[in-house]
């Protein structure tokens, strides 16, 4: 890294951005990312994070523009509540608490179930339900609870996303391996132990930390934002 510090370096700095895992952890395929390692931790080389994070906010950018939809993806205890929270600011659905298997490869089953969760929901709240049994109800009170974990980020997703967004892709390796499958872009935050083949947008940096998952989770945001007018 050069001496000079610009702005976004400084302040990836400040947020830990640049603290990886231990070099036994190292994947092969972040290694060009590397800037040094001391006491065998990875240290992240920020000004190649910088380039890579760039890249993502351009492609962020050009989806605002376009209209499309964002899915954030972050269930990890350092990013669920972020992840809430920034998608629900420009109105992306969002997974913070179990990726469940088909949200892109078998969407239209998933969208079945988010439509019944709505419909219990509605039937609910009109008391529309009190003509069941109490077993009945408390039956259908679990079945909401249940789908409601699975399922409130994605209530207003009425087609497949057009990208993912990602924190953690090593951890959320199944919603990564989903999107190449049905050819979905896919930006993602990854530490030093991660396989970054088949992520479109990688950008490299510390997954673990609260302040640096929310310094990233806030620049795509914000880049999303930038040519809308939320």
């Amino acid at each position: 890294m050069s001496d000079s510090i610009n702005p976004l370096v400084d302040e990836m700095f400040s947020s830990g951005v640049h603290f990886g895992y231990s070099k036994t952890r190292r994947h092969p395929s972040v290694a060009r990312y590397i800037f040094t390692t001391k006491n065998k931790v990875d240290i992240i080389d920020v000004e190649k994070t910088a380039k890579l994070l760039e890249t993502a906010e351009a492609f962020m950018e050009d989806c605002g523009k376009k209209g499309k939809v964002v899915l954030f993806v972050g269930v990890k205890p350092e990013a669920k509540e972020l992840i809430r929270e920034m998608a629900d600011k420009i109105g992306m659905p969002y997974v913070c608490q179990r990726w469940v298997g088909g949200v892109l490869t078998n969407f239209p089953e998933i969208k079945k179930r988010i439509d019944r969760l709505a419909l219990l929901k509605e039937q609910k709240e009109s008391g529309e339900l009190e003509k069941y049994t109490k077993k009945e109800r408390l039956l259908i009170d679990e079945e909401i609870a249940k789908m409601h974990g699975l399922f409130f980020g994605l209530a207003n997703m009425k087609k497949i996303p057009d990208a993912l967004f990602i924190v953690d892709a090593k951890r959320e390796h199944i919603a990564v391996k989903e999107a190449v499958k049905v050819n979905i872009p896919v930006i993602a935050l990854v530490n030093t132990d991660t396989n970054i083949k088949g992520i479109t947008y990688p950008v490299v940096g510390n997954d673990s930390s609260r302040s640096s998952i929310k310094f990233f989770i806030e620049k795509i945001m914000n880049a999303y934002k930038k040519s809308t007018s939320l």
